[in-house]
């Protein structure tokens, strides 16, 4: 278990943030979309400032799950959109 937590670093950890932050923007509906990235954002955010290694070991795996579990449910989304909203046209960028 130790070498798992040693193994952690950096880029491996931003890694996984984009990975959950491209899967966030496939939710074909924009309330569960900015729901994800805003919750996303700000859980990396709050823990940004961890040291304790086996605290990072143990975030990095719920957010390896929470990360599958997003691939599935953006999949099930695009199965079933809806329309747009009037506030997603303003938002295009």
């Amino acid at each position: 278990m130790t070498s798992a937590v040693t193994s952690l670093t950096r880029p491996e950890i931003l890694s996984l943030y984009r990975q959950i932050i491209k899967n966030s923007r496939k939710f074909t509906n924009y309330n569960f979309r900015e729901y994800f990235l805003r919750r996303s954002r700000s859980e990396f955010k709050r823990n940004m400032h961890l040291n304790d290694p086996s605290q990072i070991s143990d975030l990095f795996t719920k957010a390896k799950n929470e990360l599958a579990v997003l691939k599935r449910q953006a999949i099930i989304s695009q199965l079933y959109t809806f329309d747009k909203t009037v506030i997603e046209p303003l938002n295009k960028k």
